[in-house]
């Protein structure tokens, strides 16, 4: 009932009469005073007026179900958001939920993180109200070594997301960095639990730094957020939506074709990686060349200082004037 009344609210010019809301929801009006108090004290500026009803004036800045479904234009992803004013790691209740079988395209996102992870076990600081810290629930029907693939078109439909909420003009860095004025915005962290010739899930982590103001010394040279660079605070819910339209679009395609062709095409036009001189780190090696192309599959072709062209699927990939790398 409450979503309900909140999309009354929210779909009106103007004040709705307690009457009106009870008659087409079928309960009373004091049932209807409850939930409106209800979204008060949630944040939700609502004004109350005798003989006119109530006027929704403010909507607070939370990434709750309700303000992500409104409008939300998917058909089955992000279709369930399980949100937390506070949790350690989205990737770890998301992957306990996805292990007791929970459904596809379920969302678990939090306003903070305490234990928020990165790549390689790195610390992703993930502070209240200013990011958006989120794992999705995938459970795709390809063979476990083609995990990866489904890292790229997540880069790909955050970076197009986050776009076109903002307009800024967000970069990947290969494979999933999403960069900003040479400064990384947002990491994803794919977790898989998988049999020899089955994946049982994925679990996309998302952190994206949106609305921070400052970051510490030690990061402030490499990191940065969307409102720092875009001198502007920016919609939450309206970057979430964008991405979910994007990430099961992108999705479907690949699911459908079990094929990367189009889309890679599509990550190549955002990839600052391609035509730069990298750094790779992997296992006991470590050489630079030119990074030239993607393989059919994903992979960075590199082109050593020998001539010799070679393809990189994991390790560490420094871009020359990102991240402190000169």
């Amino acid at each position: 009932m409450k979503s309900k009344i909140l999309q009354l609210l929210k779909d009106s010019d103007g004040y709705v009469s307690g009457e009106e809301i009870s008659k087409v929801l079928g309960v009373s009006r004091t049932a209807v005073w409850k939930v409106i108090s209800h979204l008060k004290e949630e944040g939700y500026v609502i004004e109350s007026v005798t003989k006119k009803g109530y006027l929704l004036q403010e909507t607070p800045d939370l990434l709750t179900e309700d303000e992500i479904l409104y409008h939300l234009k998917t058909k089955w992803l992000g279709r369930k958001i399980v949100h937390y004013h506070q949790i350690d790691s989205t990737n770890k209740e998301a992957k306990k939920l996805a292990a007791s079988g929970e459904k596809e395209g379920t969302i678990v996102i939090s306003e903070e993180q305490l234990a928020g992870r990165g790549r390689l076990g790195r610390t992703w600081i993930s502070p209240a109200g200013t990011g958006i810290w989120m794992s999705v629930i995938l459970r795709p029907s390809i063979a476990p070594t083609d995990a990866s693939k489904i890292t790229l078109l997540a880069g790909l439909a955050v970076c197009e997301g986050i776009k076109e909420a903002t307009g800024l003009p967000v970069q990947i860095k290969w494979p999933n960095d999403l960069v900003l004025h040479n400064k990384k915005i947002c990491g994803i962290l794919t977790e898989m639990s998988a049999e020899m010739e089955k994946i049982n899930y994925i679990i996309l982590g998302i952190g994206i730094n949106v609305n921070t103001d400052s970051f510490p010394e030690d990061l402030k040279n490499t990191a940065t957020s969307l409102k720092i660079e875009g001198e502007k605070e920016y919609d939450r819910k309206e970057i979430v939506k964008a991405i979910l339209m994007y990430l099961e679009q992108y999705y479907e395609l690949y699911m459908k074709n079990q094929d990367m062709e189009d889309l890679l095409e599509k990550y190549k036009n955002h990839c600052l990686t391609l035509g730069k001189e990298v750094k790779i780190i992997h296992r006991n090696e470590e050489f630079i060349g030119k990074a030239v192309d993607l393989s059919k599959e994903g992979e960075l072709m590199v082109e050593k200082q020998d001539g010799q062209v070679i393809t990189v699927f994991s390790g560490e990939v420094s871009v020359r004037g990102l991240y402190g790398y000169i």
